[in-house]
């Protein structure tokens, strides 16, 4: 037995779930279903979405967070998540990265926010060592002050997800469906949306991340690649998601 392998065994496991242009409302179906039915630790990789979607918090407001009249003109797509957080724009050039975990299976965390933010920067660390001046400002990911990585949680009695959107890349065209919030990170400076955000891929290759940040992750878990039915979530009819995809008329009477 390598040392490697003997590691490995004293760490707890993960199941490893990779996806390429899972549309982003199956994958949060997906996730909300992991986290409140099984027992067991995940990651899920979805190497970008099929089409730019919309994605709110769960107190999010369109009126407040979007440019309503865009949005209904240009049919996007607008999706409330069960987790917390802000409102972002995503589409093919997003790369996302799913961490449920079991709260005993990561000591060193308390079920908390910033306790779990914590814990997540000295992760990223090692995907982004050496590149960039990676940090965590507020709830975001950033090199220096521009934002590349926005994150979203949920915390059960025995168990945590934290989730992030990076942004490998994106159309400059998208960010006008977001309104300035109008609680906004202090660092943000009243900054538009193109004067905040970054490009990832003007920093290292898409792969390379993806690669780098399931290292990490190995780091600290036991990880078993597995095959996951994204579509048997959706159908589910017995879990009842509170992610839902908003009606027109919603958006409308904004």
């Amino acid at each position: 037995m390598s040392v490697l392998q003997a590691r490995k065994m004293g760490l707890p496991s993960m199941n490893l779930g990779r996806f390429k242009g899972v549309p982003i409302l199956k994958q949060l179906y997906l996730e909300e279903q992991l986290l409140r039915t099984s027992s067991d630790n995940w990651c899920i990789i979805n190497d970008g979405t099929n089409a730019p979607t919309v994605v709110m918090g769960l107190s999010g407001k369109p009126s407040e967070l979007l440019e309503v009249g865009s949005v209904l003109q240009e049919q996007v797509p607008v999706i409330k998540r069960f987790t917390g957080g802000g409102t972002v724009i995503v589409d093919p050039g997003t790369i996302f990265v799913t961490l449920i975990c079991n709260k005993d299976d990561v000591p060193g965390v308390q079920p908390y926010p910033r306790s779990i933010m914590y814990w997540s920067r000295l992760l990223y660390n090692e995907v982004f060592k050496e590149i960039g001046d990676f940090q965590l400002r507020e709830n975001d990911y950033v090199f220096g002050s521009r934002k590349f990585g926005g994150n979203a949680q949920s915390i059960t009695r025995k168990r945590w997800i934290h989730h992030t959107s990076f942004l490998w890349d994106f159309e400059a065209g998208n960010m006008s469906y977001l309104k300035l919030p109008t609680r906004a990170p202090e660092y943000r400076l009243a900054r538009s949306h193109m004067e905040f955000v970054c490009r990832m891929k003007d920093y290292m290759p898409r792969s390379v991340f993806i690669d780098k940040t399931v290292m990490a992750i190995e780091n600290q878990f036991s990880m078993k690649p597995v095959d996951l039915d994204v579509d048997a979530a959706t159908h589910d009819t017995e879990f009842v998601h509170s992610t839902r995809l908003l009606l027109k008329r919603e958006l409308e009477e904004a």
